[in-house]
């Protein structure tokens, strides 16, 4: 069940941001240290948001923009004095983005809200072509007995349009019962008819649209807010693949369904670097009582690349290279050797941090504990337990000691359930160390700038990364000079099919290469 933080007076909810306003239920002088450092007007997180979301921007798996990051990281911490290394775990493909430029130029002109998606083709020059829509085929030959059609074509081969690009709680406020539902109703019926079209053509569909000479393809894919889609990988190896705003997806939609003849001009650059080496960065202060025992702040560098990357993760990158700034003024001589990752290949699948669990058996074993961030701005509100039995009187050991501004937002869940996949914190669940999220509010999160075009530095609410940054080094302190290691105890899983407790999660195989 749920356990709310007591709070701790009216006064208690006021602005954390105020240095006066800290209520402090300790003497703690390195507690008082951080506040001062990560609250008021010394905060660099602020300042380093801005440099790693704006000069350098997002930062795909093997991109340039990463590299940068990786040493721009370094680079800080060599600054502050904290040990730091990029450390290999593998390689991945490089791709450079350039521009995208997508024209409507027939029935009318209108230069399209588009962009290429990551580890697209480009085009050489400037391609024209009409738009056709995925037709309603029988089964897969033939599909194959169509293909030939596509040549010189764009298609949109896959993708539902949307009835309506109006955002869901515009909807709700505003629409009349009877127009809510017929929206949400038509809505699944496009889509229902659209996966059960694309199911039909059998497997490898888009690999043998690449083969057919389509001039390209072109998708949308709405995250259910005003101005913001999502922005993944190309489906695509030898044709470019572009993706439209939802309202322009939804004008050459209707424009072909209509037969009313759209015709493209599509102008896209992106340069193929091959497979390159990437890395984690990697930092420590070495544990002076027990260097063998480790608390580890996690949070994933990489991001999609369709905008800045901002809350995903930039805003969990800040939080813990300012938490260890803060660590580094404060409590330079930690007791337990406290590490922190910033981690390649996330998106990828949790691929730099399960290769750095992998790499380093004597840090699973020595693990106190693990703070993972990663999801967004806002303050952090709920932290799980992962099915650790005893990790509750852990935490409210650690947490009795916070300020109460920070401490009476946090939400508990006891002895909860050790999640299954989502964000770095699994690589250390799955081999029985115990992980935790710093979990902001979600929805807003997944709504606004989860992978979508909108995540910018603009969307970052600094008085909230502040306080995610101190009460991570707090957490990372306390959790340091706690006399007990934290225990592994782990509760019986629910039961799943067949009545039987469900497993505790695995880990799977790193994957250390693209593989294109």
């Amino acid at each position: 069940m749920w356990y709310r933080a007591l709070l701790a007076g009216t006064a208690c909810l006021m602005l954390a941001v105020s240095a006066a306003a800290q209520t402090f239920p300790t003497a703690d002088s390195v507690i008082k240290h951080i506040w001062d450092e990560g609250m008021t007007d010394k905060s660099q997180a602020a300042r380093l948001a801005q440099v790693l979301t704006d000069s350098i921007g997002p930062r795909l798996t093997g991109s340039p923009g990463h590299q940068a990051a990786v040493a721009w990281l370094q680079q800080r911490y060599r600054e502050w004095g904290v040990t730091a290394r990029a450390e290999r775990y593998g390689t991945w493909r490089a791709w450079r983005r350039s521009y995208t430029r997508l024209d409507l130029i027939a029935p009318r002109f209108r230069t399209l809200e588009a962009t290429m998606l990551a580890w697209s083709t480009g085009t050489r020059a400037p391609v024209e072509g009409e738009l056709i829509t995925s037709p309603d085929l029988p089964d897969s030959a033939a599909f194959d007995a169509w293909l030939p059609n596509v040549r010189g074509k764009f298609v949109a081969l896959y993708a539902p349009p949307e009835p309506s690009c109006r955002a869901p709680e515009s909807w709700e406020k505003l629409a009349r019962p009877e127009s809510v539902q017929g929206w949400k109703d038509e809505r699944a019926r496009i889509r229902r008819e659209y996966q059960a079209k694309f199911n039909r053509y059998g497997r490898n569909a888009f690999q043998r649209l690449d083969a057919a000479g389509a001039a390209g393809l072109v998708s949308g894919l709405w995250s259910d807010g005003w101005g913001v889609d999502k922005v993944f990988a190309a489906a695509t190896r030898t044709i470019p693949h572009v993706q439209l705003s939802c309202e322009d997806y939804g004008l050459v939609m209707r424009l072909a369904a209509n037969q009313q003849g759209p015709r493209l001009r599509l102008d896209a650059r992106s340069e193929d670097l091959g497979e390159v080496p990437v890395f984690n960065v990697v930092a420590e202060l070495k544990g002076i009582e027990k260097p063998d025992e480790y608390v580890v702040l996690s949070a994933h560098l990489d991001s999609w690349d369709g905008a800045s990357g901002a809350t995903d993760n930039g805003t969990g990158t800040i939080t813990m290279l300012e938490a260890m700034r803060l660590l580094k003024a404060s409590y330079p001589n930690p007791k337990r050797t406290i590490v922190v990752g910033h981690w390649g290949g996330e998106e990828q699948g949790l691929i730099g941090s399960g290769a750095f669990a992998e790499d380093h058996p004597e840090i699973i074993d020595g693990l106190q504990a693990a703070f993972n961030q990663d999801n967004g701005t806002w303050r952090i509100e709920y932290i799980r337990m992962m099915g650790f039995t005893r990790a509750g009187e852990f935490f409210a050991r650690w947490m009795s000691k916070v300020p109460r501004e920070i401490e009476n937002l946090v939400d508990y869940d006891i002895p909860g359930e050790p999640e299954r996949g989502g964000s770095d914190h699994m690589s250390f669940i799955c081999r029985g160390a115990p992980g935790f999220r710093l979990q902001s509010h979600y929805p807003d999160y997944r709504q606004y700038t989860w992978h979508t075009n909108r995540d910018a530095y603009d969307k970052i609410v600094i008085d909230d990364l502040k306080n995610n940054a101190t009460l991570t080094a707090m957490l990372a302190y306390l959790a340091s000079e706690d006399p007990e290691k934290m225990p592994r105890d782990r509760r019986v899983m629910p039961a799943g099919q067949g009545g039987q407790p469900q497993p505790w999660p695995g880990c799977g195989t790193v994957r250390r290469s693209s593989g294109r």
